[in-house]
């Protein structure tokens, strides 16, 4: 069967997550002051915009027609000029001569300009052709035919100066808008950047402080997921999110003001018919909804069924299950293929729908503003400023939405990551004054009473209890589980006994730091460890002053000499925990490793069970090198390699239950003579 699918992590505690992650934010709080007052100011400026658009607009509308109100003003003033009395006397203008209609008028000067009597009969002669009630449209017609003094105070005039200013005030803002964007975004990549490298730093240091069990009860993928994932999570999508959301919800707002101060029978216009396409979305969304859960079922179980199969082919074809695995693949596949083509069709047809609202958003606004303008209760410029303003109000929508689910992402993450924060740290050593001088030490160590259990409901180690002299190789076996490994672990201090004490040349291992004590050991471990670069590097780790002829002696007497000068570039061949060379010379480049260091003390944790037997040899006796004149724990399941041990200690269930040299405890035919001897059985 398919494996169960991870749920979704959830935030446990979202409102208090994200109150830790603004107070950790404390150090930045006034970059971020001024990142969110920019962003406010930059949102205000957007909605600001549109309306001082409008005015732009007015002022070449005005500027490109007709200035038809003049009319009335100019007739005025010929009126004003004219005879009086024989206009009074005339009872049909239309059929006087020439010679009477220029008898009528006078020659004047209005506004510098002088109009002829001539001019003055062309201009009633076109006037009077066109009705009282279309006399401001008919003389946009006509207006070529009107004589060019009067035609300077009709025909369209643009006002430069005015037409300049409001510009410029437009141009100012959009600057400014853009100003101000582009440093609200740099200063948030700043916090964000600097507060990842801040939380890694803490994170470090964390890591330094924590005991041994924790690393133990936690898978290594999920610690490194911590420290890398999610505080890039944290890091990159808080620098985007937080004044993003802010301005959105600034710009959604203030588009919804500015539409009803500009004019508000057009901002509900706007309003309603985006209401409308939110509407279908979420009905849209809700039913696809479903579709897009089936769908990550089924591909779990697709997935899952691949993994088993191919994993388990040799099986599958043995027992001739090819035809039954096609068949449930099909299945599963067909059930994925429907899945996807209903939830794929249904999201598929919802950024069209929303392209289509917002077109029929700019109609109705068109529609509605036509109407407005013909009925004298608007102007051009604010049908253009509404129909900017109708993507003000609808953009925001979907990124404050967007924001949410990002905000939901941070939290999750920032979760994770306060939860490795807050776990329990070492035991601080700071008033501990006790010092061993490494090269004062004797090397005997005594196991009093000791007491350890990983959990407080169950004891391992009960009641251990040994004496180990300077210069001894002490062997610890047993079976798995028995609390050899966890020994030695106490040893180091990289747990804490619960009950007891360990002395180290009659001085309590409590009463010491545990940098103290990592200095008197040589520790060679079962998992091969080697971090890129030169094998050079990699022997003598964070040992200064080592000479290469030191290093060739060391690789000789481990065995690993050969290999070495087989290698293109020698010492200086570059390695690492994955290249291409065998488990069993990674070993041994971890024991030569350890044969550098002059510490009084060897820990020996399987270190040869990755070598062949041959090669086991040579280092068995590079190992008898390394142990004179040290005391040496050695923890073995290959009995036959701690043969020579000065006092070996049999565990089991986390008692020493025999003690004594390999001869001593065989005769005593016992549990060690069990399982010496069940490594030989056939």
């Amino acid at each position: 069967m398919p494996r169960p699918q991870r749920e979704v992590e959830k935030v446990n505690d979202l409102k208090g997550t994200l109150i830790r992650l603004f107070k950790n934010l404390n150090k930045w709080k006034y970059l971020l002051v001024i990142a969110v007052i920019f962003a406010i100011v930059a949102a205000i400026l957007s909605t600001v915009a549109p309306n001082k658009l409008a005015d732009v607009t007015d002022v070449i509308t005005e500027g490109i027609k007709p200035r038809t109100e003049n009319i009335e003003k100019l007739n005025k003033e010929i009126y004003k000029h004219a005879n009086i009395t024989k206009i009074n006397n005339i009872e049909n203008y239309k059929e006087l001569t020439q010679e009477e209609k220029l008898e009528i008028f006078n020659t004047f000067k209005y506004k510098k300009i002088e109009i002829t009597r001539e001019d003055q009969v062309k201009y009633f002669d076109i006037l009077l052709t066109m009705d009282k009630e279309t006399i401001n449209e008919k003389a946009l017609v006509k207006l070529d035919k009107i004589p060019n003094s009067i035609k300077s105070f009709i025909e369209p005039k643009m006002d430069t100066d005015e037409l300049t200013y409001r510009s410029v005030i437009l141009g100012i803002i959009y600057l400014l808008n853009s100003i101000l964007a582009y440093a609200e975004g740099i200063i948030m990549a700043y916090v964000g950047i600097g507060y990842s490298k801040n939380l890694r730093k803490n994170i470090s240091k964390k890591i330094n402080k924590l005991p041994l069990k924790y690393f133990d009860s936690h898978e290594t993928g999920d610690i490194l997921s911590r420290v890398t994932n999610d505080v890039d999570t944290i890091g990159i999508n808080m620098s985007n999110t937080i004044t993003s959301l802010v301005a959105n919800i600034t710009l959604f707002l203030g588009s919804i003001v500015m539409m009803f101060v500009t004019n508000w029978v057009m901002a509900l216009t706007a309003i309603l018919s985006s209401i409308i396409g939110f509407i279908l979305s979420f009905i849209l969304l809700k039913k696809s909804q479903k579709y897009f859960v089936r769908r990550q079922k089924e591909l779990g179980e697709l997935n899952g069924h691949i993994e088993e199969i191919y994993s388990g082919h040799n099986v599958v074809k043995a027992y001739n299950g090819e035809e039954s695995a096609l068949k449930e693949f099909d299945r599963i596949n067909n059930n994925l293929y429907d899945c996807n083509r209903k939830s794929q069709f249904l999201s598929g047809i919802m950024q069209p729908i929303m392209h289509f609202i917002g077109n029929f958003g700019y109609v109705a606004v068109c529609v509605v503003g036509a109407l407005l303008v013909m009925n004298g209760k608007t102007s051009f410029g604010v049908i253009v400023a509404f129909m900017i303003y109708v993507r003000l109000f609808t953009n925001p929508l979907s990124r404050i939405a967007q924001a949410a689910t990002t905000v939901q992402s941070i939290a999750a993450a920032a979760e994770r990551v306060f939860e490795f924060m807050d776990e329990k740290e070492l035991s601080d050593e700071s008033s501990l004054k006790e010092k061993v001088n490494v090269k004062e030490i004797k090397g005997n160590v005594e196991f009093k009473n000791v007491k350890f259990g990983y959990n407080e409901d169950r004891t391992i180690i009960k009641n251990f209890s040994a004496n180990v002299k300077s210069g001894q190789k002490i062997a610890i076996v047993g079976p798995t589980g028995a609390g050899k490994t966890t020994m030695v672990n106490l040893l180091m201090k990289f747990y804490e006994i619960n009950d007891g004490d360990i002395l180290i040349d009659g001085k309590s291992i409590k009463q010491l730091k545990r940098e103290n004590i990592h200095d008197l050991f040589v520790m060679v471990l079962q998992d091969t460890w080697l971090f890129d670069g030169t094998i050079r590097d990699n022997i003598k780790f964070n040992r200064k002053n080592v000479s290469d002829e030191r290093i060739w002696e060391v690789c000789k007497t481990v065995g690993i000499d050969h290999f070495i000068k087989t290698l293109p570039k020698g010492l200086s061949s570059e390695v690492g925990d994955n290249n291409n060379i065998s488990l069993g010379q990674k070993q041994l480049i971890t024991i030569a490793r350890g044969m550098l260091e002059d510490a009084p003390f060897l820990i020996l944790d399987e270190a040869t069970s990755n070598v062949d037997t041959r090669t086991e040899e040579l280092v068995q006796k590079a190992m008898d090198k390394l142990t004179e004149g040290k005391t040496s724990f050695i923890i073995a399941h290959r009995l036959s390699t701690i043969k020579n041990a000065d006092l070996i200690l049999v565990m089991k269930e986390g008692n020493i239950v025999e003690q004594g040299t390999h001869t001593e405890l065989m005769n005593k035919k016992g549990f060690y003579a069990d399982l010496y001897n069940s490594q030989f059985e056939l």
